[in-house]
């Protein structure tokens, strides 16, 4: 007798994942009324990733410490066979509207942690520029032209969806995320950019694991249907 199911359907070329997003119990990816001293609005950046920070292989790690187990598993595939990466532009920048100069070059320095080319979805044109080995386009489209524009950039790797909340709800509305790995925080935010009222929501598309950390998160992940 064979234990063999039936065969995996085959690998997406391309898979446009969402990777460790976190968000609070009630669903909010960030706090409300963000500002250049507060990327995150009222939520605490700090507090939100701690589970992720904590890792062994968390990258601003300057030590040989941090945790192994399933947060360390999780942190370390953030960047595992990504070739390129989606973001909104509250992601990039606390200002709004036409761009006021040019000087304002995303919170990461000098040395930005995505290595890849970046898509920034912006109503308002901007020249790309380069910093390190990442460069940030800033586009205008609807969610599936932008995401064309990221695979062919990526050259065969997967597309990671960054971010914010509502960036990625146009890209789920948009029926394009195939992979999604959500954090859900063990604390309650109370406003700001909502991902989900339920992780529920997605389950007629989504097969979904949750899986809970001994850091107090607990992992949603989902997978296409």
């Amino acid at each position: 007798m064979s234990l063999r199911g039936p065969p995996s359907p085959p690998r997406v070329a391309q898979l446009l994942r969402v990777q460790n997003f976190t968000v609070s119990a009630d669903g909010f990816g960030a706090g409300s009324d963000q500002s250049l001293d507060r990327p995150f609005g009222h939520a605490d950046p700090g507090e939100m990733f701690a589970w992720a920070g904590a890792t062994a292989s968390w990258p601003g790690r300057t030590d040989s410490g941090g945790s192994r187990g399933l947060d360390d598993y999780l942190t370390r595939d953030f960047t595992h066979h990504i070739g390129a990466e989606i973001m909104g532009r509250n992601k990039f920048s606390p200002q709004r509207g036409p761009w006021p100069d040019l000087e304002w070059r995303g919170w990461w320095g000098d040395e930005p942690p995505f290595h890849t080319p970046v898509f920034v979805l912006t109503h308002h044109d901007r020249p790309s520029f380069t910093l390190s080995d990442t460069t940030f386009h800033f586009v205008n489209g609807e969610p599936a032209a932008v995401l064309e524009k990221a695979r062919q950039a990526a050259n065969g790797k997967d597309v990671r969806l960054g971010g914010g909340a509502s960036v990625v709800r146009q890209f789920l509305d948009a029926d394009l995320v195939d992979t999604l790995h959500v954090a859900v925080l063990p604390w309650t935010l109370g406003s700001g950019t909502r991902l989900w009222e339920s992780p529920d929501e997605l389950r007629e598309r989504f097969h979904l694991d949750v899986v809970p950390s001994s850091s107090g998160v607990t992992h949603h992940l989902f997978w296409r249907r």
